[in-house]
């Protein structure tokens, strides 16, 4: 009877050991999904105001090329 007593507890504490190694892992992983979701947002933001910025930079070009003509 103690015998499968201590068999039952041994594999009680391995279950849940294993259980616990998961859960660390898995949080592990979501850390490093986060800061890639993250950095990926950062590009993006990044991308959207070298657009918008090249795109200020284009019109003042036209408009002063514009007026340009007009006053030759």
């Amino acid at each position: 009877m103690k015998k499968v007593l201590l068999f039952a507890v041994i594999a009680a504490t391995i279950g849940l050991a294993s259980c616990n190694n998961n859960k660390q892992a898995q949080a592990e992983q979501a850390t490093a999904d986060s800061l890639a979701a993250v950095a990926y947002a950062d590009s993006v933001a990044q991308a959207q105001a070298d657009s918008i910025a090249a795109l200020a930079a284009d019109t003042l070009n036209a408009a002063a090329d514009s007026l340009a003509a007009v006053v030759e």
